[in-house]
């Protein structure tokens, strides 16, 4: 699957502190270590509608991550995946009277359209759950012959037994998974599991919906075991960061992690699980399900700066759940406009030490919004100051560019 353009990143001079994040499976913020070569996973959409800002939070969170890792002289692998079938889009299909498949196409296409406007940089590895089929059928396949996997009627279901660390990365309880597992896609009253939180891998064929031809039989796969494929085949086990909003925490990455040990009989699938926050509006959690969502497509059709928009975006803290209003845009704007202001202004000195300032902001679990509030400093600062440097305030530019994503105008 294509994933969409790159846009330029610019070389930033220097090394910054080493990046600490908030590791979900430990509950700290601890450092993020890596090799020559960051590897990093971030769970995609299921294209079944628009782009919306939860998606758009979640998405720039972790291009911040990459950015700063770019920043530091690293590379990066960064893999992500696009669940093109699923309960919820061929839901969506039939109350619609489409077709799952071009509701999957076009929405897919959108998403990276929004992803391209944000100037989000792209991962290395784009796949889809349809492209991936035999390769999950292959672990499945092999969980079989190891007894991990079970049947019940024609579908197959993992057994949590064969995982000696379920539990690990959530750090929940099982009443609290048992509390929520219906609501995020589990079936814990099915009966004959051997264990209501037993979560499906492999679906038979129903009537009237998509299923493709495998040594399995007629069918498609589960939601977790996507992605546990595609990862194990791109970065293996034990890369640097597995990364989605904080509803994925459980059953998501949870279930993930299990299946990843009883393939490789190894641990841990991640050595860093970092979750975003939700995105509210109209005092709810953004939801396809509720409806209220906030269209990223749908402001910058209505002439919103992509810029702005990514600006009161990452002015949230990415591990804090916070509501959408329309004075985010209106603040944004502003700040770019006096950044802007500021960078031309001649009277720019200063601007080494808030760089390195925000790059140490960053380097802290990406506190974002204290990196803005030391580039609005010195904004102000350089608004009534003597002329300094003629090439500070283009540093301040490229430095902007590189780390935040921010385009602001020239000098």
């Amino acid at each position: 699957m294509q994933s969409w353009p790159a846009p330029g990143v610019p070389h930033l001079a220097g090394i910054g502190t080493q990046l600490r994040m908030y590791d979900t499976a430990t509950g700290q913020v601890r450092p993020v270590v890596t090799g020559p070569t960051a590897t990093m996973y971030v769970c995609g959409i299921t294209p079944y509608d628009a782009t919306h800002l939860g998606h758009a939070f979640t998405y720039l969170t972790f291009d911040l991550l990459q950015r700063q890792w770019r920043a530091n002289g690293l590379g990066v692998n960064y893999v992500q995946n696009v669940t093109d079938i699923d309960d919820p889009l061929l839901e969506r299909a039939i109350a619609r009277g489409e077709d799952w498949h071009d509701i999957a196409l076009r929405e897919t296409e959108l998403f990276r359209h929004d992803m391209t406007a944000l100037r989000v940089v792209p991962p290395q590895h784009y796949l889809g759950a349809i492209e991936s089929i035999p390769s999950i059928v292959t672990y499945i396949e092999q969980l079989l012959l190891s007894g991990a996997v079970y049947q019940v009627e024609e579908d197959l279901y993992f057994d949590l037994t064969a995982s000696t660390r379920f539990g690990e990365v959530s750090r929940w309880t099982e009443e609290h998974m048992l509390a929520v597992c219906a609501e995020r896609g589990g079936d814990p009253e099915r009966a004959g599991k051997r264990h209501p939180l037993d979560p499906l891998m492999w679906r038979a064929k129903r009537s009237e919906e998509p299923a493709w031809d495998t040594a399995l039989g007629h069918g498609r796969p589960g939601w977790h075991i996507e992605c546990v494929a595609i990862a194990l085949d791109h970065l293996g086990m034990s890369f640097d960061v597995q990364g989605g909003g904080n509803d994925l925490v459980f059953p998501h990455h949870e279930m993930g992690a299990a299946h990843a040990e009883a393939i490789t009989a190894s641990w841990p699938y991640a050595r860093h699980y970092v979750h975003v926050g939700m995105v509210g509006y109209e005092g709810h959690k953004m939801s396809k399900s509720r409806g209220n969502l906030v269209f990223v497509s749908r402001l910058l059709s209505d002439g919103v700066n992509p810029n702005d928009l990514r600006l009161s975006l990452i002015n949230h803290h990415y591990r804090h759940d916070w509501e959408w209003t329309s004075a985010e845009l209106t603040a944004a704007t502003q700040r770019r406009e006096v950044w802007e202001q500021a960078a031309a202004s001649g009277h720019t000195s200063g601007a080494a030490h808030t760089i390195a300032q925000v790059r140490d902001a960053l380097s802290d679990d990406l506190d974002a919004p204290r990196a803005l509030a030391m580039i609005d400093t010195w904004a102000a600062t350089a608004l009534t100051r003597k002329p300094g440097p003629p090439d500070d305030g283009q540093a301040m530019i490229t430095a902007v560019d590189a780390l935040l994503g921010v385009v602001l105008a020239p000098v």
